[in-house]
């Protein structure tokens, strides 16, 4: 068997990147090992011969209290991976995960006691990491759903103005919807930053009163500046075809999300384009309209009740191939690959990162119009090839 010098182990324990101490049956320090000093900062010849309570603990009543561990510990006198803090020589106190036991004559007496501790500090920061990640998608969503009703309801009041204001009175109105967007937009890019951070596991910070700092979520990207809105006002009556001015008249569309203010919000945008509006907050809702009302395009949600926005795409592609379905989400991000697996299946378009821009919507919802009339009339040069 091999048989290890009695040098070579001192030589382990001392050069351990860990923090080793024994301490006699009083308290006093009687071992301190280089990881110790590096940890710690204090000089053997500091702690060496003093009482630990006075050195590395920061109370009589913590070293009292690993000590007590110790003592009533089911495994003989022996701890491990017990928390605790020690005492730096600046004076911080470091959480430490201690394993270690009493020390014992041949007889049988205790006089003393070992731990070997490691500094969690580290641990700990990436568990807060690990935290705050869950906390950033779920602001994120949680923020970004009413930022989505703010959205679409402003742009509604913006329509609405163009056609009851003097172009004077226009040109102070624009600027203060402009304003609402450019906070609108700085609190979208406080949650990207907090999602960016999260997810890099890289913190920055900022002073914000002497000696406390708090997390620096302060927006990288510079405000976009924004024209002024030259949106065209509704126009009472019945609902016209589709021309220049509203290319989506009479187009039938189904909204689901479970948050009824984005439902309700996004149906009032797109009812202005004098669209046809069927409103849904869950699939099975949505399902059934899809089955009784002749519909052009259905806007989806991806994380609801139910099923979420890959099983719902796929029911209704099952059901209705032809059907075009968009997916939108408030996520910053494909969390569960929802979106990119119904593209694989043929999923006609994705809106990340709530709230939608109309415009954004408008455009997209065009396009597929005239891909579905563009198929239903194929031109003569395309009908005579095939």
């Amino acid at each position: 068997m091999l048989s290890l010098d009695t040098k070579y182990l001192e030589h382990l324990v001392e050069s351990s990147p860990d923090i080793i101490i024994a301490v006699d049956r009083e308290g006093v320090i009687i071992y301190y090992n280089d990881g110790a000093r590096q940890n710690l900062g204090f000089a053997p010849e500091e702690v060496i011969g003093k009482l630990c309570t006075d050195t590395i603990y920061p109370s009589r009543e913590e070293a009292r209290r690993a000590m007590r561990a110790m003592r009533e510990s089911p495994n003989g006198s022996r701890i491990s991976n017990f928390e605790a803090s020690f005492r730096n020589k600046e004076g911080q106190l470091i959480p430490v995960m201690i394993s270690g036991g009493l020390i014992h004559d041949e007889q049988g007496k205790e006089i003393g006691s070992i731990g070997f501790a490691r500094d969690i500090r580290r641990m700990r920061q990436r568990e807060q990491l690990a935290t705050a990640g869950e906390i950033a998608v779920s602001l994120a969503h949680e923020i970004n759903n009413p930022l989505e009703s703010i959205l679409n309801n402003l742009e509604l009041v913006t329509r609405a103005m163009e056609s009851h204001l003097s172009d004077a009175e226009k040109v102070v109105e624009n600027e203060r919807v402009d304003s609402i967007r450019s906070s609108i937009e700085r609190v979208q890019a406080i949650v990207r930053r907090l999602d960016e951070m999260a997810r890099k596991g890289v913190y920055e910070t900022r002073d914000y009163l002497a000696g406390k700092r708090m997390a620096d979520l302060a927006p990288r990207e510079a405000p976009r500046e924004r024209p002024p809105s030259q949106e065209p006002a509704p126009t009472p009556g019945a609902i016209p075809q589709p021309n220049e001015e509203f290319p989506l008249a009479g187009m039938s569309v189904v909204v689901l999300d479970d948050d009824l203010a984005v439902v309700n919000s996004l149906g009032e945008v797109l009812r202005a384009e004098k669209c046809i509006v069927h409103c849904a907050t869950r699939p099975s809702a949505a399902l059934g309209i899809l089955r009784n009302v002749k519909v052009d395009a259905v806007i989806s949600d991806v994380v609801m009740p139910e099923m979420d926005g890959y099983d719902f795409y796929m029911s209704v592609k099952g059901e209705m191939p032809a059907l075009p379905v968009i997916l939108m989400t408030a996520y910053y991000y494909d969390k569960d690959h929802i979106m990119k697996r119904a593209r694989l299946k043929g999923l006609e378009g994705a809106l990340f990162k709530k709230p939608v821009n109309p415009q954004k919507l408008r455009q997209m919802l065009a396009q597929l119009r005239q891909k579905s009339q563009a198929a239903k009339n194929p031109s003569p040069s395309a009908a005579h090839s095939q």
